[in-house]
């Protein structure tokens, strides 16, 4: 194949279409697209200085400030891959990825130095600070050809230790493309909020590449705090919105001690599903509508969204992106994909340009997932008559009480709507006659009691579907990208 590709291609480009627009804000600094692109690039000679070469693997541990962009597209235009780490990742979980992807080096910021330094030491790795590489800049970035690898990300390890995803220069710069200009109308004066962390997929595509590659403005958010985004969105003139269902819980919480709100023109969500209630909550406060979104780390996140050409439907995700395909499969057939009609309910599969390498190191893995052509997602979905998808459920994570299924999200949904309810998690406990008891793990919002929880459930649930047990935490467990870890509600109640 002679053809090239660079996701680096994507701050070069608009430093010289928009060089002097300004790209990121982060706190008092202005960094415009052409110095930007010009740190990135003497990142890159100082990588290349250090012995990198493409297809190296480079690791970044990195919060939301000026280094990731510089590193990140610094790695990429040196030819290498990024590795992102994730900022809340132990010294063990860091040293996992570093051995796992065979990285070269890592670049580490100070403030992540006691788990990163550490990690690197480990397994024998340099370690740098992405500031000390300071170096003549290279012209332009290494070509790369689409297929090669562009950054692997390492998936939340629902099950077993996490696996690396690899995905492609021709992945990520398409769906940063379909991002901004098929999905979701970005325009070059719009100024995104990143509050979500860079090192997650859904941040890194939406929030920075779908941006730059229209040529709009990011305001950095080192650490989510909801009434700080608040305040950065209204001092900064921000219009768009990137999150995960509990960051916008947080917002309409932190709006009530507000007497300014932002002016929101496109809010996304995605990572989880998003209960109606939120949604409405979110509008009524905001006047925003939010639009939710589907992917998943191996589809570079994006492969369905609420689009403005369709028009937005509540409880879906919308249609498939551009050139993504998204179907309702037999989950019970392992070994092939039989696609179920409108209507039905089954396991939802993908396949595009969006779809990835595979994992690497982990051909075995990567063929449990990738069957026919497809991407099985794990997850249970329905794509009714017009081509709306609604994601129903992981499989893993659907209760089964007393043969029935009970679907966890269904069940949120409706706890939500109790005003003593800010946050429930419902999580299957095991149980010795139903096998599985379905427990909702809720954050109060003012005085409630489990009994109030359950006479509710009782109300507006089936009821074979709603709670038999309540428990109350005063906030729950939240991974890197801001989702739940329902693995570790069920580890701490499961065994009460």
């Amino acid at each position: 194949m002679n053809a090239t590709l660079s996701v680096a291609s994507i701050p070069a480009e608009q430093a010289r279409r928009r060089p002097d627009r300004v790209a990121l804000i982060d706190g008092a600094r202005r960094i415009t697209f052409a110095e930007l692109w010009l740190r990135a690039r003497a990142q890159a000679a100082a990588l290349i200085g250090l012995g990198v070469r493409p297809g190296d693997r480079v690791a970044l541990m990195c919060p939301n400030v000026v280094d990731f962009p510089v590193a990140y597209y610094g790695i990429l235009a040196a030819g290498a891959v990024v590795v992102p780490v994730h900022p809340l990742s132990t010294s063990a979980e860091a040293e996992y990825m570093l051995r796992d992807s065979a990285a070269r080096l890592l670049l580490c910021h100070p403030v992540f130095a006691e788990a990163g330094h550490p990690a690197a030491a480990a397994v024998g790795l340099p370690c740098r600070a992405p500031d000390s590489l300071v170096a003549e800049p290279i012209a332009s970035f290494v070509s790369r050809q689409p297929a090669d690898p562009a950054v692997v990300f390492y998936t939340s390890g629902t099950s077993g230790r996490p696996k690396g995803a690899e995905l492609s220069h021709l992945n990520l710069v398409m769906n940063a493309t379909v991002n901004a200009f098929d999905a979701n109308d970005v325009r070059a004066d719009d100024v995104a909020l990143g509050a979500l962390p860079l090192s997650h997929v859904f941040s890194q595509t939406v929030s920075m590449n779908s941006t730059w590659r229209a040529g709009a403005a990011l305001v950095l958010m080192p650490r989510f705090e909801p009434a700080e985004a608040i305040r950065l969105m209204v001092e900064h003139g921000v219009n768009t919105f990137h999150g995960v269902p509990t960051m916008y819980v947080r917002l309409i919480s932190a709006a009530r001690e507000r007497t300014s709100l932002p002016r929101l023109r496109l809010c996304i969500s995605g990572g989880a599903s998003l209960p109606q209630p939120v949604l409405e909550a979110f509008e009524e406060t905001f006047g925003a509508r939010i639009l939710e979104g589907y992917g998943l780390s191996e589809t570079s996140p994006t492969a369905a969204v609420n689009q403005p050409i369709f028009g937005s439907r509540v409880g879906t995700v919308g249609h498939p992106v551009w050139g993504v395909e998204v179907e309702i499969a037999d989950p019970a057939l392992a070994e092939r994909i039989a696609l179920l009609p409108a209507g039905q309910l089954g396991e939802v599969v993908i396949r595009g340009h969006n779809l990835f390498n595979g994992y690497t190191g982990n051909p075995d893995a990567t063929a449990a997932v990738v069957v026919d052509g497809w991407f099985r997602t794990g997850d249970l979905g329905v794509k009714d008559t017009d081509g709306y998808l609604r994601i129903v459920d992981r499989i893993k994570e659907m209760i089964i009480r007393g043969g029935y299924n009970v679907y966890p999200s269904e069940v949120e949904a409706a706890l939500l709507r109790h005003p003593g309810v800010a946050a429930v998690a419902v999580i299957g406990i095991p149980d010795e006659v139903f096998g599985e008891e379905i427990c909702a793990v809720v954050v109060p919002s003012g005085p409630i009691t489990a009994e109030d929880v359950l006479a509710f459930g009782r109300e507006h649930l089936a009821k074979h579907k709603s709670p038999r047990r309540v428990e109350f935490v005063a906030e729950l467990p939240l991974g890197p990208s801001h989702k739940i870890m329902k693995r570790k509600l069920k580890e701490q109640f499961a065994a009460r």
